[in-house]
């Protein structure tokens, strides 16, 4: 169990951890008191977890809109050490009306206001990393991409990225922002493997993939190795925990893969952190990729 020679990754010109901080579960339903969810982002950062993942749509109610946005900016803001090198990457265009249930709006219109808001509640001169969050069937993709690169041209976000993407809307993207698409944010775990397209076109175009719910979601994350005993075996060999396995497996699917395992934890924000000193075998990667 080498440590890894690399543990850093890039997305776009920036260097960032190889591993990130999926801020999510800290701000929907279940989400900790504040201050165990600013014990996690300190944790993370005293870590050197440089990539933080986050969107306007994660937070519980109508009236808390972006409150995954503030809570990181808040975090940052408290934090005793260097954060220059944090990369925080947020997202637009998928909301939550407050009821629980989760809408979609691609309009140029709706993404020029949710960047402008998300920038406010972050409080920086310019959105590190800026997503398109999800399709909008009503809108046409050209269109919402259209509103990325505006964002991009006119200096408010410095890189741009996509998520939920088919390889084709991977390569439209792409050629709309003039080559300037530095990473595409897809589900990818255990449980779901369906991204493998997106994986390798990314490596073909040197994108950065930034698999989210690596470890199966939520709900999922603590029972994984019980429901994949490929994993679980493995990690009982090595004598570590199925989630570290997990992530050490993507890492070593591809140089372009930065997982984003969320946290609202300092403990397991460091477990996941510590699959940067596991180094899997070409056999044990082949195993459970077959599993």
């Amino acid at each position: 169990m080498a440590a890894q020679t690399n543990p850093t990754r890039r997305i776009g010109d920036v260097e960032v951890s190889a591993i990130g901080l999926g801020g999510m579960p800290m701000s929907i339903e279940g989400r900790p008191d504040e201050a165990r969810s600013i014990a996690t982002i300190h944790a993370a950062l005293d870590l050197g977890i440089t990539l933080i993942d986050t969107a306007d749509a994660y937070h519980l109610t109508a009236t808390d809109i972006g409150h995954n946005e503030s809570l990181i900016a808040k975090a940052l803001a408290s934090y005793g050490g260097d954060t220059s090198k944090v990369l925080v990457a947020t997202k637009g265009g998928h909301q939550r009306p407050g009821d629980g249930s989760w809408i979609v709006d691609g309009s140029p219109a709706h993404l020029m206001q949710a960047a402008d808001d998300s920038l406010k509640r972050l409080g920086a001169e310019a959105i590190g990393l800026y997503q398109f969050h999800r399709p909008d069937p009503k809108t046409p993709y050209a269109d919402s991409i259209g509103a990325i690169r505006d964002l991009l041209d006119a200096g408010k976000i410095r890189m741009a990225g996509i998520s939920n993407a088919n390889p084709a809307q991977i390569k439209q993207a792409n050629e709309i922002l003039g080559g300037r698409l530095v990473s595409v944010q897809n589900q990818f775990s255990p449980a779901f493997r369906s991204s493998e397209p997106e994986l390798e076109l990314c490596d073909e175009l040197g994108i950065a993939f930034l698999p989210w719910a690596p470890l199966g979601g939520i709900s999922n994350a603590g029972s994984l190795g019980s429901k994949h005993p490929a994993f679980h075996r493995l990690a009982a060999e090595l004598g570590v925990s199925p989630q570290r396995v997990t992530l050490a497996w993507l890492l070593a699917k591809s140089p372009r893969v930065v997982p984003i395992p969320g946290s609202s934890r300092p403990e397991t924000i460091r477990d996941s952190y510590a699959a940067l000193d596991l180094e899997l075998t070409a056999d044990q990667v082949a195993a459970l990729d077959a599993a």
